[in-house]
């Protein structure tokens, strides 16, 4: 299976679909009503720049992960999984009260581009990248290597590894796509709690294992310590209590496996 050094030496420009809907949102309002919704700190992003954030529940779990690009001082575009755009619309709309502000599903194509230039930084993959919006481009790199590539990274994907039943912090996301200085949002008060006060039972780790599927156990001795999310051959993706050891010796559906 190529890596991403061999994909790359195929073309100068390598690239590949990358799936999204899309949500504006804009007017007066708008930058003050996103940082009061989402997890990240939008006030911080400058026209032109873009973060991830999390829409979450009161109780912190996930709604949609979100990259949001500031297109102008009151001009937002949201991107997400091409099956939640209708959901963060709604669930904006809904919350939106008297903000001045519009929230409408806009149209587009995303390509991730494996070289440096303009677009919106986009690091799942495990090299520079980023989504360039409604280019005409040619994709290089098809939809096996970038999910290899995505695994590789330890990457969540929306319905793999993060559900209702992932925390943020368990996926790695509080990382990436939480401030911790900003105001109040939906589901604040638990990630802080489990940031400052907690710790996780079990994370995000890579694997490595001749063959699995999502869904196989991942043991240690006679216990099981985790489950696998995703795989291709020779790698996996599945979260593993935190007491393990690194260099433990795993088994997934009965082959020899350790973590990454």
């Amino acid at each position: 299976m190529p890596t991403l050094t061999t994909v790359v030496t195929r073309t100068s420009q390598a690239s590949a679909r990358r799936p999204r809907a899309f949500v504006r949102v804009t007017g007066p309002d708008a930058e003050d009503y996103l940082q009061r919704m989402v997890s990240n700190d939008v006030e911080a992003v400058a026209p032109g720049e873009s973060c991830e954030a999390l829409l979450l529940t009161p109780k912190a779990r996930v709604i949609a992960p979100l990259r949001i690009l500031r297109r102008g001082p009151d001009d937002f575009l949201l991107l997400t999984e091409p099956e939640l755009g209708e959901r963060v619309r709604d669930e904006l709309v809904r919350m939106r009260f008297a903000a001045r502000c519009e929230i409408e599903l806009e149209e587009h194509t995303s390509t991730i581009v494996f070289a440096a230039g303009e677009g919106i930084p986009n690091d799942d993959y495990g090299s520079p990248a980023c989504e360039v919006l409604d280019a005409e481009l040619e994709p290089t790199i098809d939809d096996d290597e970038l999910e290899r590539l995505r695994i590789e990274a330890g990457t969540p994907a929306w319905g793999k590894e993060i559900d209702d039943r992932v925390l943020p912090a368990e996926a790695g996301l509080t990382e990436r796509a939480v401030s911790f200085t900003k105001g109040c949002f939906p589901g604040q008060e638990p990630i802080a709690r489990l940031h400052y006060r907690g710790h996780t039972n079990r994370r995000l780790r890579v694997l490595e294992v001749e063959s699995a599927q999502p869904g196989d156990e991942i043991r240690l001795g006679e216990k099981s310590v985790g489950r696998v999310t995703s795989a291709v051959p020779s790698l996996a993706l599945g979260y593993v209590r935190t007491e393990v050891p690194d260099d433990a010796e795993l088994e997934i559906g009965g082959r020899p496996a350790r973590l990454n």
